[in-house]
């Protein structure tokens, strides 16, 4: 063993003040505790006049933050990010239109099982890239709707830019949004549809998503009938007009009210520092670090290999090198399992191993809940877990 390594097997001095590295749910804002969260609104009918008036302060101040367009709607959807973007699909696209589903990770790859299995989309072009990678986005007809993943929360690849949509195309964009929005700008006049979870970048608790709709994409909804049932999950229409209601705080089913205080305790709390800009610049200085870091270390590799659609959120790093290429298959994917069992036990970092679908790989999240110097103080940790398993 080299006085290097044997160096390197002595713990470091300082642990995370908060270990919590979780891709979803995020770790919470600095300062949070329950009793930040307001409880009035707790065992009152989600209808009620009151706990009405918690569930659209939570839309208006999303809609302030993000710098939605006035003319576009804000509402909470259930089942989380998931329920929100299976209604954009099941109450927009219509078999009759050609669509495009793109993926390059493992959500938006359901997105093209349902269209290809559930929905059974007649006309359909798919677009898939391994992890790390993006496929040609600027193959997908402008005619075409097209459903996206604006960042891939397993893969740690995100769109560089929008260039690919045309302003004023025919078809309607779906933008499943919910590990990029409050990290990145959305490009709003070219999304129709933008869903998101609050568990991802504002660390809030889950089960909640959020739908934005753009004038297109309520036209689409009110001038088409699916032909397939609609769960009433998904049921966005009243007569044959959407239902303003649930963008005014009229959920369509039970809302948690304790979680929609928690939510708007994070908004809150991002309004304090500066609203999305401040969490932008925040995401962008936590990512820089662990990139910088893994460009530093030759037994490292950022999973993407372009710059430009590296995330700032949830990054994804493999292993590489002499000795780990000479692993067999196993031992390689038992390596990050070993460094993330190793820091938990010690409570230094929680949950920031890959994906389960992805190659095997460490995914570190950095959006703007987490403290930089607690990404700072973890990166010695691992690379100090990683000695300890090459020594054996």
């Amino acid at each position: 063993m080299t006085d290097y390594v044997r160096g390197l097997l002595h713990e470091p001095p300082l642990k995370p003040e908060r270990p919590q590295f979780s891709s979803g749910p995020t770790v919470k804002f600095p300062g949070w505790s329950l009793d930040k969260l307001k409880t009035s609104s707790l065992g009152r009918s989600h209808r009620s006049a009151h706990a009405k008036g918690r569930l659209k302060y939570a839309i208006d101040l999303t809609r302030e933050l993000l710098g939605v367009p006035d003319d576009y709607l804000v509402g909470i959807m259930p089942a989380s990010d998931t329920g929100a973007l299976e209604t954009a699909m099941w109450t927009m696209l219509d078999p009759a239109r050609p669509v495009s589903v793109a993926a390059w990770e493992s959500f938006g790859n359901i997105w093209i099982q349902d269209a290809v299995k559930q929905l059974k989309l007649p006309n359909l072009q798919t677009l898939t890239a391994d992890y790390g990678e993006i496929p040609d986005l600027a193959t997908i007809p402008q005619d075409n709707d097209v459903v996206f993943t604006w960042n891939g929360t397993t893969s740690g690849a995100m769109i560089p830019n929008t260039d690919w949509l045309e302003g004023g195309r025919k078809g309607i964009t779906i933008n499943d949004a919910t590990s990029a929005i409050f990290a990145m700008e959305m490009d709003w006049a070219k999304l129709d549809a933008t869903t998101f979870s609050w568990q991802k970048v504002m660390g809030s608790e889950a089960q909640h998503g959020m739908l934005i709709l753009s004038p297109k994409a309520v036209e689409r909804i009110e001038s088409y009938d699916p032909a397939w049932p609609l769960p009433k999950l998904f049921r966005l229409k009243k007569g044959d007009k959407i239902n303003r209601g649930i963008f005014e705080g009229a959920t369509i089913n039970t809302p948690s009210l304790l979680a929609t205080e928690d939510y708007i305790a994070a908004l809150e709390w991002a309004k304090s520092i500066g609203g999305r800009e401040a969490l932008f610049e925040r995401a962008n200085t936590n990512a820089d670090i662990v990139k910088n870091w893994i460009e530093a270390k030759p037994w490292l590799k950022n999973m993407v290999s372009d710059p430009a659609k590296r995330t700032n959120t949830g990054v994804c790093m493999q292993f590489t090198g002499d000795w780990y290429d000479g692993l067999s298959v196993e031992d390689q994917a038992a390596v990050p399992k070993k460094i993330v069992q190793m820091l938990e036990e010690r409570n230094v970092g929680y949950d920031f191993n890959g994906y389960r679908d992805a190659p095997p790989s460490l995914r570190i999240w950095c959006g703007g809940t987490v403290e930089a110097e607690d990404i700072s103080r973890l990166l010695p940790w691992i690379e100090w877990a990683y000695e300890a398993v090459k020594s054996g």
